[in-house]
């Protein structure tokens, strides 16, 4: 039986075809990265996550800026201000917060573990000299709290102490790590620093603010490796406490308008909740149009600021609603991964307390923003009004692309 030959030339063909296949793999390898995609022109890390990072951070100030134009226009105007009074304001902090990310991009992350002490100190000496009662002329009550320092510039010092209990807990924590399943010696002491740190927020008095820099802190110690049995053995007898203050003052009717009565129409604590859902429910799916909104006329307080979720749903819709949410979420997984490939754990903990910090204060607006929670006092990161919260933000991404840039792989 004769066996099947192959075709005459077919070996040369063979040997051919491997040649070609041996020049393209010699050419691909020499094309192809040889490591992951970077940013080696900036500095600012290598590797896909500080590009993603840095286009998000771009996209949201961008927008906002946008966003804020529309909604503060008209009260500018009628302050006899130029129209573009909070964009150019906004403007600087935009400025300013860039350069402090740059900056912070370059920092070495051990200067903020060796230097967090002293943050939480500042931090502290600013808080209480907004308190004190012979300070009304640097640090005046605005809309019945004291908030704010004016030395030539407004500073707000709540905003300055959260970026400062995210660097004191991730560095302390890298100090207790064999001491977390004591109490006594493990839990207390981040207890007793966020206390000094928490008890002049609530003087001012903002509530919504301590409660974000509580969470956060708890966040962060739970990523350390404590006990959540801990948590829930302090967190019980301090819930009488807690739900004394959630409905003291002017928080009770707040309370009581959501839980009670939902979207009702009244003209006292739940008058920016009912204006704030009446904006976003006009908008529709597309909105009303860039600039078309009306809420800005005097119905919705805080437009610029607070509020601002509502007019991102009147003007843009649920697809605007929709597409700052997901930018956000974005930034939280990015960042999140960013901590899980961090060099140490001090920069894991510092990575995963800044985009907690980020993202729950984000979130806690956009709640606001739905009638989820009662109104505060929270702005949208990057897109509110407010250069001090905005160039602490901006600085804490900074941190954020410390930590990929010094990540295994990540220096050049």
């Amino acid at each position: 039986m004769k066996t099947a030959q192959p075709p005459i030339g077919g070996g040369f063909a063979v040997i051919r075809n491997r040649r070609r296949a041996g020049r393209s793999l010699a050419w691909a390898a020499d094309v192809a990265p040889k490591s992951r995609g970077s940013l080696p022109a900036t500095g600012l890390g290598h590797g896909w996550e500080p590009a993603i990072i840095i286009t998000l951070i771009g996209g949201l100030l961008l927008f906002g800026l946008l966003t804020l134009h529309s909604a503060s226009s008209e009260m500018a105007q009628r302050a006899g201000l130029p129209h573009y009074h909070y964009v150019a304001r906004q403007a600087t902090g935009v400025a300013l917060g860039l350069a402090a990310m740059f900056a912070c991009a370059h920092v070495p992350t051990g200067f903020w573990r060796r230097f967090a002490p002293h943050l939480m100190l500042g931090s502290l000496a600013l808080l209480i000299v907004v308190i004190l009662p012979f300070t009304h002329a640097i640090a005046p009550e605005i809309n019945g709290a004291r908030r704010w320092l004016r030395v030539g510039v407004t500073v707000q010092p709540s905003d300055l102490a959260k970026l400062a209990v995210v660097v004191w807990t991730a560095a302390l924590l890298v100090r207790k790590q064999d001491q977390l399943r004591n109490l006594r010696r493990g839990l207390a002491p981040f207890l007793v620093g966020w206390a000094f740190i928490l008890f002049p927020i609530l003087l001012e008095p903002d509530l919504s603010t301590a409660c974000l820099i509580a969470a956060t802190g708890v966040i962060v110690v739970f990523a350390g490796g404590a006990r959540i049995g801990h948590f829930v053995f302090l967190a019980l007898p301090l819930l009488p406490l807690a739900g004394s203050i959630l409905v003291s003052g002017y928080r009770g009717p707040r309370w009581r308008s959501l839980l009670l009565e939902p979207g009702t129409a009244v003209d006292g604590s739940a008058f920016q909740s009912y204006q704030s859902l009446v904006a976003i429910g006009s908008g529709g799916v597309t909105g009303v149009g860039f600039g078309e909104g009306r809420q800005k006329f005097g119905f919705l307080p805080e437009a610029h600021n607070d509020f601002i979720f509502a007019m991102i749903g009147e003007e843009w819709g649920f697809a605007g609603a929709v597409a700052v949410i997901l930018c956000f979420l974005a930034l939280i997984v990015v960042g999140f991964r960013i901590a899980r490939q961090a060099r140490n754990l001090f920069c894991q903990l510092l990575a995963v307390g800044i985009v907690s910090l980020i993202g729950l204060q984000a979130f806690l607006h956009i709640g606001v923003g739905l009638g989820v929670f009662p109104a505060t006092g929270l702005s949208l990161p990057f897109v509110s009004f407010g250069r001090t919260n905005l160039v602490v933000m901006l600085a804490a991404v900074g941190i954020l692309l410390a930590v990929a840039r010094e990540a295994p792989g990540g220096e050049a």
